[in-house]
């Protein structure tokens, strides 16, 4: 008669399973695996000959040389001395520029295993040590070791600019300003806001010149080409628009993108528009054929910005994913991803006249140098999310924050120089104080933001700062005059007591 199999839950089966395993290995958990004497020793002797191949046969002549001195009755303590040569404890040789020298030094001195050069005197008036050259014998060759001493690191002094201030507020859209650029002739710029509407302005006096209509959601980029009257933009409509800025019409779309299109960028030497969003992918294209050339697919969230120049990289893009992406143009492939960055990029800038670029994220500011994207420096302090950034020929930096802060940085030391809180429109509330968008015209003198609060503020360099700065200073030698005149005549209505050093 077969026996019925107990049956039991699958539960109760693991557990027995885990505390069989567990009494197995229990003895042996907390122990090491045992060591093998010959892997251990062949370890040993290749990182021996690895660090110190130079200098190995010198502890085999430091052991010669110790049986010998003590067969001879010599002390360990003081050096070895044969045939006229000094060796020290480590079994180096040091072969003495002068033999004076080494005569009038002590044994106590001698540990310092430093000769000093024929016609160098000690002077007991000077306290800092005098600098030698020895010649260092090492697996017989001799090398001439000079000790000078360390540069202390100098800091770099910041360049001095001037403060910029608020000097005027253009009102007109009806919606939050999300792009602003200025024409190459420096005679106009164009904003693009929520209300679905194209904006163009008179740049020296503020004045609305023309609305452009046809986008169906917000604008989001725009940009005026230099060789042809076309002016480019980009929304939340997925439509990527070229405008003739003589009919003042629309003449090309670019059919392509599967979500909103953020940003936008001509390539400044040929026909090529390069646009991003927030499908994750930036698409090149033919400005007059409309045909899509390459697809830069590689980024795994929104595509925040784009940035074309003549020289390689020629396409840079910054996305959410945190990364910063250079672009092979010829081949339409990544070239490097910069990782830098632990929070999302939203803005890009390219230096006017070095080899170098700017990010902008919520954790930093980094500046990076071309081609290869090797990072230099951070710009930490604006403690806010940055959405766009600004760069002028004179080095001034600016970022503009999603609360409405706008810092001022210098190009080359990365020094926080001044801090402006953009005030709101009278009738909007304090949350309203974001800055989308900013650029500085093509003289570099005035800087444009498009903000939260439906309007454009421009700003310029106080031309007042330089006089006053001057007028400080004069200021300040003539209180130094003042203190050192009270100085002189209160020293002559005081007699003098004599000396108080003994």
């Amino acid at each position: 008669m077969i026996e019925e199999v107990q049956k039991h839950s699958v539960h109760t089966l693991v557990f027995r399973s885990l505390k069989r395993t567990h009494d197995m290995f229990l003895a042996d958990q907390g122990n090491p695996p045992p060591l093998d004497e010959q892997a251990d020793k062949l370890k040993m002797s290749i990182k021996a000959k690895d660090e110190y191949k130079a200098v190995m046969h010198l502890v085999e002549a430091n052991k010669h040389s110790r049986a010998k001195g003590a067969s001879g009755g010599y002390n360990d303590d003081q050096f070895h001395k044969h045939n006229g040569r000094q060796e020290n404890q480590m079994g180096m040789e040091l072969v003495p520029l002068s033999t004076n020298v080494r005569d009038n030094m002590d044994m106590n001195d001698a540990t310092s295993a430093t000769t000093v050069s024929e016609g160098m005197q000690r002077t007991s008036s000077t306290s800092s040590s005098i600098f030698s050259s020895q010649t260092l014998s090492l697996s017989g060759v001799q090398h001439k070791v000079a000790l000078i001493p360390r540069k202390p690191v100098s800091v770099p002094k910041p360049k001095w600019h001037p403060p910029w201030k608020l000097y005027r507020v253009i009102s007109g859209h009806l919606g939050w300003v999300r792009c602003v650029t200025v024409e190459p002739g420096n005679q106009w710029f164009a904003t693009g806001s929520a209300d679905r509407v194209i904006k163009i302005w008179d740049l020296a006096s503020g004045n609305l010149k023309l609305s452009l209509t046809g986008h169906i959601s917000t604008v989001r980029g725009l940009v005026v080409s230099p060789r042809q009257p076309y002016l480019f933009s980009c929304g939340e409509d997925k439509q990527v628009k070229c405008w003739d800025l003589e009919y003042n019409k629309v003449i090309r779309h670019y059919h392509g993108h599967l979500s909103a299109c953020y940003s936008l960028a001509l390539h400044p030497t040929i026909d090529v528009l390069v646009t991003a969003g927030r499908d994750s992918v930036a698409r090149v294209w033919d400005m007059r054929t409309k045909a899509n050339i390459h697809t830069l697919t590689g980024h795994t969230n929104t595509v925040a910005d784009v940035v074309c120049q003549a020289s390689e990289p020629q396409i840079i893009t910054g996305s959410h994913d945190c990364t910063i992406r250079i672009w092979d143009l010829a081949a339409g492939k990544s070239k490097a991803t910069l990782t830098n960055h632990k929070k999302s990029v939203r803005a890009l800038v390219i230096h006017p006249i070095l080899y170098m670029f700017a990010s902008g994220s919520p954790d930093n500011i980094k500046q990076w140098m071309c081609p290869e994207g090797k990072f230099i420096q951070n710009l930490s302090g604006h403690n806010a999310i940055v959405n766009c950034l600004g760069l002028n020929s004179d080095g001034v930096l600016v970022s503009g924050g999603d609360n409405g802060t706008l810092h001022f940085w210098d190009w080359k030391t990365g020094y926080n120089f001044q801090r402006i809180q953009a005030p709101v429109q009278p009738g909007s509330i304090d949350s309203e104080a974001g800055i989308f968008a900013c650029t500085f015209d093509h003289s570099g003198s005035r800087l444009l933001t498009a903000e939260a609060d439906k309007t454009i503020k421009v700003y310029k360099e106080d031309e007042t700062a330089v006089i006053r700065h001057r007028s400080q200073q004069i200021c300040f030698l003539f209180a130094i005059n003042c203190n050192c005149f009270f100085a002189n005549r209160l020293k002559k209505r005081i007699p003098s007591t004599g000396s108080r050093t003994s």
